[in-house]
């Protein structure tokens, strides 16, 4: 059984523009509210979770929604087109208001544009195993995650030319740029993916199978032991996206007040974790497939818990600090690449939007929570706790990761398997 890598790079242009976007969010919002409109970090931790609480709300109904559509674009499609447009729209009005100072405006578009990148979130991630066999999904997902990263790496490139030092800098060409790579993104998407008729393909290729577990016991929902590993593997998302979210969200003011980089400098050891886990995605989804994907998220986990704990030693930046985030990098890689295809693994193809909003819900109801926790011990306590802070929610992951025992793919039957590999 092969993937269509040509097929899956053209899927993955909708989480690309995604991921160009909170690249931006992650590191540009907090610096405006900063700099521009001279918040707190609390305050500013309680701003940066609210894309997380809208997500929370939005993200299962708007993918449970798009299980039910059908259109003559097909489910996700017309969510993906229709969120874009309007984020793009929207997005436009920060940088006006960050340069009138208008905190007011800055808040209204800032609210309004994290609605629209809601709206089409869930079903521009559960493209993916619409249009993927099972076997196959974390090594699409790698791809999918590949594209995600270049699209990460393409918004802290603007941020490191396009930023220029000073107490209140311009953003407006880095949110142009980014607007500019969303709106080609999509276009390249309606024009490489028929999703209505890749999916009536799949389908009559790969009929929907119940699980195993529930075949025996003659259950219609998930067993309990499926039921069990699903709340843990949920658990372990909410946990490893509390520690990796308070550090990207942290680390550009981290970077200013303990090592006392200007301007866009703290891009560069962002961009050496992402070039790093673009390397490593295919590699991962390969290693996936044959060691399982439960022993590489552990194994990326471990990676990222020797990482935080590595670069807290350092006092100012240092060059060698790369390797360690280059570690972080890889070990975020491990974790993405097999997380949501152990969820869906236990969905059937008629509620693959429900079960991405579940995964959302959790990843989400942690960045909503350590934003607004990590920023109170920045604020109250020291900013030497950010990686503390870190080291010990990896570890709760582990721990809970540890208790997963389903959602590793299974063999599919041999019809037309001969077949996927065709290009469209």
């Amino acid at each position: 059984m092969k993937l269509n890598y040509r097929r899956t790079f053209f899927i993955g242009l909708a989480f690309l523009s995604i991921s160009a976007f909170w690249q931006m969010y992650d590191n540009i919002i907090p610096l405006i509210l900063q700099n521009t409109f001279h918040l707190n970090e609390s305050v500013i931790g309680a701003i940066m979770a609210i894309d997380n609480v809208l997500a929370v709300f939005l993200l299962p109904i708007i993918g449970t929604l798009s299980d039910r559509v059908d259109t003559r674009l097909g489910k996700r499609t017309p969510f993906i087109v229709g969120g874009t447009l309007a984020a793009v729209v929207l997005m436009m009005v920060m940088p006006i208001a960050d340069k009138l100072q208008l905190l007011w405006l800055f808040i209204a578009a800032l609210a309004l544009t994290l609605i629209a990148m809601a709206m089409y979130r869930s079903p521009a991630v559960a493209l993916m195993p619409d249009l993927t066999p099972k076997p196959l999904r974390s090594s699409a997902n790698a791809v999918i995650n590949l594209m995600g990263a270049v699209g990460g790496v393409y918004t802290l490139i603007l941020i490191r030319f396009l930023v220029k030092k000073g107490e209140r800098p311009s953003y407006l060409p880095v949110f142009i740029g980014v607007a500019a790579v969303m709106l080609l993104a999509i276009v390249l998407l309606l024009a490489t993916i028929r999703e209505k008729k890749l999916a009536a393909r799949l389908a009559e290729e790969y009929p929907d199978e119940p699980l195993e577990e529930a075949e025996e016991t003659g259950q219609a929902g998930l067993p309990r032991e499926v039921k069990r590993s699903l709340i843990f593997i949920l658990l372990s998302i909410f946990l490893w996206f509390t520690a990796y979210n308070a550090v990207t969200t942290a680390f550009s003011r981290y970077a200013v007040t303990v090592w006392k980089m200007e301007g866009g400098g703290f891009a560069s050891c962002l961009m050496v974790a992402t070039v790093a886990a673009i390397i490593s995605y295919i590699p991962i989804g390969l290693v996936s497939s044959r060691i399982g994907r439960k022993k590489t998220i552990l194994i990326g986990l471990v990676m990222m818990l020797i990482s935080y704990g590595s670069v807290f030693f350092y006092p100012a930046y240092n060059v060698t600090a790369n390797f360690f985030f280059a570690l972080i990098g890889v070990g975020w890689a491990a974790v993405g690449v097999n997380s949501f295809p152990m969820v869906v693994e236990m969905s059937k193809g008629s509620d693959i939007g429900k079960y991405t909003g579940l995964y959302y819900t959790f990843s989400m109801t942690a960045q909503i929570f350590t934003p607004i926790v990590s920023g109170m011990l920045l604020q109250y306590v020291s900013y030497s706790t950010l990686f503390p802070y870190a080291i010990f929610f990896t570890v709760c992951a582990i721990l809970t990761m540890l208790q997963v025992k389903h959602g590793d793919s299974r063999p599919m039957r041999k019809k037309a398997l001969e077949n996927f590999d065709v290009d469209d």
